[in-house]
């Protein structure tokens, strides 16, 4: 863009000067009343800010000692005694337990908590980013994102406890092990799914984050974890398929216990549950991020 400007003497004799401007390009976000924004470039935009959101869940963690040994520590400690706890529990009422039973019950745990964590941080990502939202341009996505990444950050330690009780305990060496990686993308889709989802419920209702401990607590019951699928009573049997997280948990313990690989109908279930949540959970986000900022 150019633009003329003249110097006038007290005399009346002028002559030109010459002013250089330099513009940036600039993103402007409009308002849309229903629907979804042009999604190539709300994704691009995502993936240009993939330092921020490496920086944010960053600062995040170390804001939760993170870095600190003993941070890390708690991450494994915290999930191992409740897994204690529950193999009391399962012995004192079923009467009898094995290493193998515990093997199960900790890598379910482990994962169970994954999700669960994603959920809950997710849930009040843009609730508690207020200042971030209403001062800032940038696609919402990202909060949640930046939850489930941090979840998945807090999950690695565990990995290690997992590997020594299964080694210890079970019998997990196989090339069923080979399958872990996609199972464990399928687990942070659906964990990310939940985050998205329950991000734009708490921005409606408020009282959604009170609830969640309730939630998670009855959902850890109805999965598998305390006990196998296999275990279940024909009546009960519809959970297998009607609890989003029961074929991940089934999946991953079948591997670190016994070696063997999920069937079929397994693959089908984790990935309709993990896409379609995904797919529905980001219609919902996405649709209504326009107005989170009016909201909070």
């Amino acid at each position: 863009m150019g633009v003329g400007l003249s110097y006038f003497d007290k005399a009346g004799h002028g002559e030109p000067l010459a002013v250089g401007f330099t513009v940036a390009n600039v993103q402007v976000y409009q308002p849309f009343h229903s629907g979804l924004p042009k999604l190539g470039t709300y994704f691009r935009q995502v993936w240009r800010r993939r330092s921020f959101i490496a920086e944010y869940s960053r600062s995040e963690l170390r804001a939760q000692n993170f870095g600190s040994l003993f941070g890390q520590l708690w991450l494994i400690i915290n999930p191992l005694l409740l897994a204690l706890v529950y193999f009391l529990l399962i012995m004192v009422i079923g009467g009898a337990a094995d290493g193998r039973r515990f093997a199960h019950l900790t890598a379910g745990l482990f994962l169970f908590y994954l999700v669960t964590n994603a959920l809950t941080m997710g849930a009040k990502s843009i609730t508690s980013g207020g200042k971030l939202i209403l001062n800032s341009a940038f696609p919402r996505f990202i909060l949640p994102l930046s939850a489930t990444v941090i979840s998945f950050f807090k999950f690695i330690p565990t990995l290690v406890v997992l590997a020594i009780i299964t080694l210890l305990l079970a019998n997990p060496i196989s090339l069923a092990l080979l399958l872990l990686p996609p199972i464990l993308l399928l687990v942070l889709v659906l964990a990310l799914a939940f985050a998205l989802l329950f991000a734009t419920l708490n921005v409606y209702f408020r009282d959604t984050k009170n609830f969640l401990p309730y939630l998670t607590r009855a959902w850890l019951y109805l999965s598998p974890v305390l006990y196998e699928s296999a275990s279940l009573k024909p009546a009960l049997a519809p959970l297998k398929y009607i609890n989003p997280l029961a074929p991940f948990i089934d999946a991953w313990s079948g591997i670190f216990v016994s070696g063997a690989a999920p069937t079929p109908t397994t693959w089908l279930l984790m990935l309709a549950w993990s896409i379609g949540l995904l797919l529905l959970s980001s219609y919902l986000f996405l649709s209504r991020e326009r107005e989170f900022a009016l909201r909070i």
